[in-house]
């Protein structure tokens, strides 16, 4: 199992990111996908997830109405886009899929949000 992000850097607040996450090593259509996010001195907190299909999608809090996660099955990827970026999002960002008995995770992504 392989999971590759993509798509992180420095944004000003306010602005947008896409991340990406191409996985490959196992049936991708078949299984859910979840971004995760860690902060500085903080513990890796959920973001947002969604179905196998593409047609359930969940989000925590903080996020709500600012983040959207999407798939394409064709491809073996996620997406997670981020508008209205703030200082407090800032954080390596990781995608992570749960396979039966083990989660396996990417190497993650930083995105710094900063004036």
């Amino acid at each position: 199992v392989q999971l590759v992000e993509s798509g992180g850097g420095l944004v000003q607040p306010g602005g947008s990111l896409r991340l990406s996450c191409t996985a490959s090593g196992f049936t991708f259509s078949s299984y859910g996908m979840s971004w995760y996010r860690q902060a500085p001195e903080k513990e890796r907190e959920l973001v947002a997830i969604i179905n196998s299909a593409g047609s359930y999608t969940n989000f925590a809090d903080s996020v709500k109405g600012r983040f959207t996660i999407s798939r394409d099955n064709a491809k073996n990827t996620v997406y997670l886009q981020m508008d209205s970026l703030k200082p407090e999002d800032t954080a390596v960002y990781y995608c992570s899929t749960y396979l039966g008995t083990t989660r396996s995770w990417g190497q993650g992504t930083q995105v710094t949000v900063s004036s």
